[in-house]
């Protein structure tokens, strides 16, 4: 594992594998691949299988939280990995309070999405 691995590891407080992610989307496998195809998630490989999950915090109430996947249109805009990306979305930011993540759940999108503009500056 990288640094990064370890680092996002330790931020990211729960993670779901792809059959998770479409049972609790309600959709197939196939669908949340194209949606990790798509930019609307970020899937990453974990553990010693390198298995794709993506982080529990972007699935809520069947879908696909609100304020994600435009958040993580802009990190790319800005040049972010996917692993950079995830990085700052579970950095805790005092000035939020808690993570963009945390915030893109409380339904506090805008803040984040205004803070991942100013990245580009």
């Amino acid at each position: 594992m990288t640094e990064i691995d370890n680092k996002i590891d330790a931020l990211v407080p729960a993670w779901l594998n792809l059959p998770e992610v479409a049972e609790r989307l309600g959709v197939e496998v196939t669908r949340v691949r194209s949606l990790i195809k798509e930019g609307q998630l970020i899937a990453v490989r974990r553990g010693e299988n390198r298995v794709l999950m993506v982080p529990a915090d972007f699935i809520g109430d069947g879908k696909v939280v609100k304020g994600v996947p435009g958040t993580l249109t802009l990190l790319r805009d800005d040049g972010f990995t996917d692993e950079e990306a995830l990085e700052w979305l579970f950095t805790p930011d005092p000035t939020l309070p808690g993570t963009p993540a945390q915030a893109l759940r409380e339904n506090r999108g805008t803040e984040v999405k205004r803070r991942a503009q100013a990245l580009a500056v």
